[in-house]
């Protein structure tokens, strides 16, 4: 096997066992620990340690490490969150939850640096084009990465559904489920329901092992970027200073298509952050219990990977415009009837139905909003992209931090607005794209989707 290729699958195999674990923990976070909002505070936390770490410190860390040293260390944070969740606690889980966001930046940062340099170090001696190969090796990494949401979450719920102490759910707890959520009460189901602390300690040690054995696979079969080659991407590993990063980040704002864009790019982190926080919990764990959160995060994993394998084809065909247009009237869609549906175990088929639908939405915030930057700002991606995962992780910050304080209704209405506005600014957009350079085509360049669409997964 041709050396790069090794390297590619070793480090994409390494993902999927790291975010196999830390997938499915993401899911289970706000019906496992639910006490004091624990769970989606940590979340929360997260993701604001993220907005730092990357603000400062994956040019240090690659610098002064490598790739290879950088990924494997980075593994490392992850598996404390997975350590903390044994004994969770706000002493615990808080601090392994910065652990975890301080290391997400430099995770993601080295290995599109390794691939980067791989990439054209192995067209250099092929005598290929650079940019081809570097599209075909991250073509194999997220062919392989996005499996990761479906094993996650299909290990969760099979040894959930070993459960023997599953109880019948009354009218009574039915009714705090939904929209209108009885806040207090809301959980009640999964403590009378919930899997005993056995079931949930053997989880955890699957997921544990499972980021070790990333860890091992990264240690022992990654080949370290060697000095000669690291000279052809020289420019990613001679990085900035940290402020001068921190103010390219913020100078980039002076773009008026930037700060148009903020809202588009908020929604897509506060969107996710909804599914994954309230939808698992409200719904899905009140009315079925949490042995079911798996299977359903398993139907959107399994159409979002789908529909952005399928999105990133057709969008030269169809343009981003229709696409926008087809995940607001998806989303649009699914928040009214989320405000109007009483959730009732009797309607199985209806459980998986929103996440199937939020999957197909959010495959196409997620590849063309990305798509879009690398548009749009061509020539200032590195800042540009660094905006992208500012605003995204505050979307994220903002959907978990108020999680436990307001209904379920409530986040949904706020959805509905920053979708409706986030619409009216990407419009805005367009329309000055298009007034500045008429004749020219929108269809996104689909070299920039690949290598930036990790940010949305930590």
């Amino acid at each position: 096997m041709e050396r790069n290729l090794k390297n590619v699958l070793v480090i994409s195999f390494g993902f999927l066992l790291l975010f196999t674990a830390y997938g499915g923990l993401q899911s289970l976070q706000s019906s496992l620990h639910s006490e004091e909002g624990l769970g989606v505070a940590s979340l929360s936390v997260l993701y604001a340690a993220l907005i730092l770490s990357s603000m400062f410190l994956p040019p240090v860390l690659i610098k002064k490490l490598g790739c290879k040293w950088t990924i494997a260390g980075s593994m490392c944070c992850y598996i404390a969150f997975s350590l903390g969740n044994f004994y969770a606690s706000w002493y615990t889980l808080i601090p392994t939850s910065v652990i975890l966001g301080l290391g997400g930046a430099p995770l993601w940062s080295a290995k599109c640096t390794y691939l980067t340099i791989a990439g054209n170090s192995y067209a250099e001696k092929a005598g290929k084009n650079g940019k081809d190969i570097i599209n075909q090796y991250f073509g194999v990494f997220f062919l392989i990465f996005q499996s990761s949401g479906i094993w996650g979450n299909l290990i969760s719920s099979l040894i959930f559904s070993q459960a023997s102490n599953k109880v019948e759910i009354s009218e009574e707890n039915l009714a705090c489920c939904g929209a209108y959520d009885c806040m207090t009460n809301t959980t009640n189901t999964t403590g009378s329901a919930g899997p005993s602390n056995s079931l949930v300690y053997t989880l955890l040690g699957i997921y544990t092992a499972s980021g070790v054995l990333a860890v091992l696979l990264i240690v022992v079969f990654l080949d370290q970027i060697k000095s000669d080659q690291a000279e052809t991407k020289k420019e990613i590993l001679e990085t900035p200073s940290f402020w001068s990063t921190f103010l390219a980040t913020f100078q980039h704002l002076k773009d008026k298509r930037q700060c148009l864009l903020i809202p588009l790019t908020m929604y897509s982190g506060l969107e996710q952050g909804f599914l994954s926080g309230d939808y698992t919990k409200a719904y899905v764990t009140c009315a079925l219990g949490i042995h079911y959160v798996g299977y359903v995060m398993i139907c959107f994993s399994a159409v979002n990977s789908l529909c952005s394998l399928l999105f990133g084809k057709i969008s030269q065909f169809t343009g981003r415009k229709f696409l926008f247009a087809l995940a607001t009237v998806t989303n649009t869609a699914c928040i009214i009837a989320l405000l109007l549906w009483k959730p009732h175990p009797k309607q199985l088929a209806v459980f998986f139905v929103f996440p199937a639908l939020w999957g197909l939405a959010d495959a196409v915030w997620q590849t063309q909003t990305n798509g879009l930057y690398g548009v749009l700002f061509e020539k200032h991606t590195e800042a540009a992209f660094a905006n992208y995962r500012l605003w995204e992780s505050c979307g994220f910050v903002i959907a978990f931090g108020y999680s436990t304080k307001l209904q379920v209704y409530i986040k949904l209405y706020i959805l509905l607005s920053v979708l409706v506005l986030s619409m009216v600014t990407y419009g805005a957009v367009e329309y000055l794209e298009a007034k500045s350079s008429p004749g020219t085509p929108t269809a996104t360049k689909k070299e920039n989707i690949g290598p930036v669409t990790q940010e949305t997964h930590m």
